[in-house]
């Protein structure tokens, strides 16, 4: 790590996380036309994005910039591919085998299953043979979370804490990152056995929404667990939930994924096969 990536990530420890981010959830839901246009025409711009994709091209009919953030991709833009496909565009920037039942952060970091899961020992242990999966979702990306596999849900565990920025640097720096940051764990059960989907926040992430829920985050900073009373089945590929800018998905699975030959750090684009599983 360079000396610039340490100060970057150590300089983010004293910030008023959840003040800055809140700030720049009401900029993101200004419905001003001349601001919100100017902010999506500077987006684009800084970040290269492709509209070509997008089922609305035109940056100025979206309503805010959240609406422009999420927006919906073309049905052909993101075909959905064989086995265990990633929920999301973005760097797989961490997969493999649970090791002692943590995951891979970054090189010479290790953070735990249990602590991820927001301290449940008994569901953590359920992963304990399994595999996991990072994708870190860049400004540029489209930023709606499908499912890697077909599951039924079973329980939302929200999981307050901090909102370090994601990337290279934080990912490198701050231990236990992914477990320290605000979070939604969404448990599903699955031919496959147990799957956990966690959205992770980050800095200036003003909400995650999910399907069934609408807006979960901001939370009043306490945990909540919501045990499902009714049946939400999502297929293969189906949208989950989306970010109102940017972060990161970890995905945990009981039954082992044989993963596709990679290199690190590999791009992805949601629906693209990430490797195969048992049944």
């Amino acid at each position: 790590m360079t000396l610039t990536q340490k100060a970057f990530a150590l300089m983010q420890y004293p910030l008023p996380h959840h003040a800055i981010s809140r700030l720049a959830g009401l900029l993101a839901e200004c419905r001003s036309p001349g601001l919100k246009n100017a902010l999506i025409r500077a987006f684009i711009r800084r970040f290269k994005v492709d509209m070509s994709q997008a089922q609305e091209p035109d940056y100025r009919a979206y309503s805010t910039f959240n609406d422009f953030f999420t927006r919906a991709l073309t049905s052909d833009a993101r075909p959905v591919g064989e086995g265990f496909i990633s929920p999301a565009d973005g760097t797989l920037s961490q997969f493999g085998r649970m090791a002692a039942g943590e995951l891979v952060q970054a090189k010479g970091h290790r953070f735990s299953t249990r602590a991820l899961l927001g301290g449940d020992a008994a569901l953590a242990e359920t992963f304990a043979g399994g595999s996991f999966a990072t994708v870190y979702l860049s400004p540029r990306d489209y930023h709606r979370v499908h499912m890697p596999i077909a599951g039924t849900l079973r329980e939302t565990i929200y999981v307050p804490g901090r909102l370090f920025s994601v990337n290279q640097a934080t990912a490198g720096h701050v231990p236990g990152l992914f477990a320290r940051n605000e979070r939604l764990v969404c448990i599903f059960d699955t031919a496959n056995g147990p799957l956990a989907v966690v959205l992770v926040g980050a800095m200036i992430v003003a909400a995650i929404e999910t399907v069934w829920a609408g807006q979960i985050t901001p939370l009043a900073g306490t945990p909540q667990r919501t045990r499902m009373d009714e049946h939400v089945t999502l297929e293969k590929g189906a949208e989950l939930g989306r970010f109102k800018l940017g972060s990161t998905v970890v995905m945990c699975t009981a039954d082992p994924v044989s993963f596709c030959d990679f290199p690190p750090g590999a791009k992805v684009q949601m629906g693209q096969g990430l490797g195969h599983m048992n049944a």
